[in-house]
């Protein structure tokens, strides 16, 4: 490595000592499988490449705020049949995301909602989106927060222009006549501009009542199914069913 080691400074200089890791191992295949200068140059270079955006993924990721476990490697679509898996696949393609679409999971509480928004988030990062997943009404709390630092305007547009938006218990909560401006403010100013995905335990008939005003509630209604595509999730709770297996083991082996 000695005859290696003038380049540390210089790929340092450069923004490049993300290279050092791979130098010595590539310049030792480079000598015993005779490459060509170029062959060297390119694999170091692919190297620094896999490295930025390995690194680049692992941020955005955490920037997201999405389960690390909520993948599709990890949901099961064994457990409820009702759910159509080639359709599921087809939004996981992202291709909403380039149509500036929306996406809706509507259903009870246990059936995958969730998981599956969450699921399309990290095909999403992975394709190199950013995305912001986040419970609905801790969101515009934190958004309204920003009043007291003067953080507000950067805080709303923060969410208006994330290029996927995940809105996680929508209808849940109350919001506040302030929070639901800020709610018709992120519809209207991402309509057509950036895709949202909503999971709601509320039937759809129901979510103009998130808002107060009538007129209001018809504006954001209007613009947020205009592309959009729903899915309603019926079924057994996976998580209440996971409570009833493991009971039952531990009652067998009693």
């Amino acid at each position: 490595m000695a005859d290696l080691a003038v380049l540390k400074p210089k790929l340092t200089r450069l923004k490049l000592s993300g290279m050092l890791d791979s130098l010595q191992q590539r310049f030792d295949e480079a000598v015993a499988q005779k490459w060509s200068f170029s062959d060297f140059l390119e694999r170091l270079l692919q190297d620094e490449v896999e490295r930025r955006d390995s690194k680049q993924l692992a941020y955005r990721l955490i920037k997201s705020g999405l389960d690390p476990h909520k993948t599709f490697e990890r949901f099961d679509f064994s457990f409820n049949p009702k759910i159509y898996e080639p359709a599921i696949r087809e939004i996981a393609s992202c291709q909403f995301l380039h149509d500036k679409e929306n996406v809706f999971f509507v259903g009870p509480s246990g059936v995958g909602k969730s998981h599956l928004a969450q699921a399309i988030g990290h095909e999403a990062v992975r394709r190199g989106h950013d995305v912001l997943f986040r419970r609905t009404a801790p969101l515009f709390r934190w958004i309204a927060a920003g009043h007291g630092d003067s953080s507000y305007a950067r805080r709303l547009k923060s969410v208006i222009s994330v290029p996927l938006l995940i809105l996680d218990d929508f209808g849940l909560q109350a919001l506040s006549d302030e929070q639901q401006n800020d709610l018709y403010e992120v519809l209207c100013e991402r309509y057509e501009s950036a895709s949202t995905i909503i999971t709601s335990n509320r039937d759809f008939g129901e979510w103009p009542s998130v808002f107060s005003n009538p007129l209001m509630s018809s504006a954001a209604m209007d613009r947020l199914v205009h592309h959009a595509v729903k899915f309603v999730i019926e079924g057994k709770s996976y998580r209440v069913e996971s409570f009833s297996s493991r009971q039952q083991r531990l009652t067998a082996s009693n």
